[in-house]
């Protein structure tokens, strides 16, 4: 498996549009705010688009087979995840809001906007399978991550149902409709071929965008300073694949499953950390710094964790 000079390419060219949605604001082109329309597009568009597109073409009766194989170590790695990522919050942060800020980026990485592009473009056959090893994540991040620790206690915390109606979300939509589709064989016209596939295709770019613009609002010279932001990254970009490869090493997971788990510990810190406590008027520099100085340096070590993988697969 060689994926480290297409790994290197797929950095480079999504990089490339984090500087540009950054420069777009710095030149004023753009304000700030227009995350929002891009992150709204995203979600209710793009990624579920990309997602149906998907399930549509790859999700056939011979797969349904292993799938509930991927689900479950999503879960699985849920379960390892959260006590982990809640101890070295600790380890980094005192504040309790800062370390709930905390707990989510080390618990749960950029799996979704950065990891889809990533996966999708270098191990295209196994994005199907990716895509259900990190469902178990988008459900604990609405039922727990969300209220727990981005709303957190100052402010009106969603209920058991409100968390379960949120769940029923576009790219969730979009996956259950490509599953139908995809196991049934029921065909489709060509224009709405056309439109999921045009538009899944939107994916990416725009995700990278988002983060461009997103860090763009925020004191760059100020956030290189907090030793905290540095010490979080280190542990989501370094020790965290390090540990995940030694660990992989050891024990004998199918191939495809160890991709999926390293793509997922692979990427940054999270943008749900500047996003959703921005909407309650809390302070986000921190949670920005973070996303900023992880997406930078994970330009640089995602394609190195992948070159290191294919001496333990």
């Amino acid at each position: 498996m060689n994926v480290f000079l297409p790994t290197i390419d797929r950095m480079a060219f999504l990089f490339s549009f984090i500087i540009i949605g950054y420069l777009l604001v710095r030149l004023r082109i753009l304000d700030v705010s227009a995350a929002g329309v891009l992150s709204k597009l995203e979600n209710k568009v793009f990624l579920p688009a990309m997602v149906m597109g998907t399930f549509l073409t790859s999700f056939t009766p011979e797969r349904l087979g292993s799938s509930w194989w991927y689900f479950l170590a999503g879960f699985g790695f849920f379960v390892v995840a959260m006590p982990v990522g809640i101890f070295f919050a600790h380890r980094c942060v005192k504040e309790a809001y800062l370390r709930r800020i905390y707990t989510y980026g080390l618990v749960f990485s950029n799996f979704s906007f950065m990891g889809n592009a990533v996966v999708s473009a270098v191990f295209p056959e196994l994005f199907a399978e990716y895509l259900i090893f990190t469902l178990p994540l988008w459900i604990m991040i609405q039922l727990w991550a969300v209220p727990a620790l981005l709303i957190g206690s100052d402010g009106e915390k969603p209920g058991i149902k409100q968390s379960l109606k949120s769940l029923a979300n576009p790219m969730l939509i979009g996956m259950v409709i490509g599953m139908v589709l995809g196991l049934t064989g029921l065909p489709l016209p060509t224009f709405v071929k056309s439109i999921v596939t045009d538009a899944g295709a939107c994916m990416s770019p725009v995700a990278m965008l988002l983060t461009g613009i997103t860090v763009a609002g925020i004191d760059i010279s100020e956030m290189l300073k907090i030793r905290s932001i540095w010490e979080a990254t280190l542990i989501r970009l370094i020790l965290f694949p390090l540990v995940g490869l030694g660990l992989l090493f050891l024990l004998p997971f199918p191939e495809a499953l160890e991709i999926c788990i390293m793509c997922a510990l692979a990427m940054p810190l999270g943008l749900n950390t500047v996003v959703i406590p921005a909407a309650y008027g809390r302070n986000t520099s921190q949670a920005a710094g973070m996303a900023l100085v992880s997406h930078m340096l994970s330009c640089f070590t995602i394609p190195f964790v992948f070159l290191l993988l294919q001496f333990v697969i």
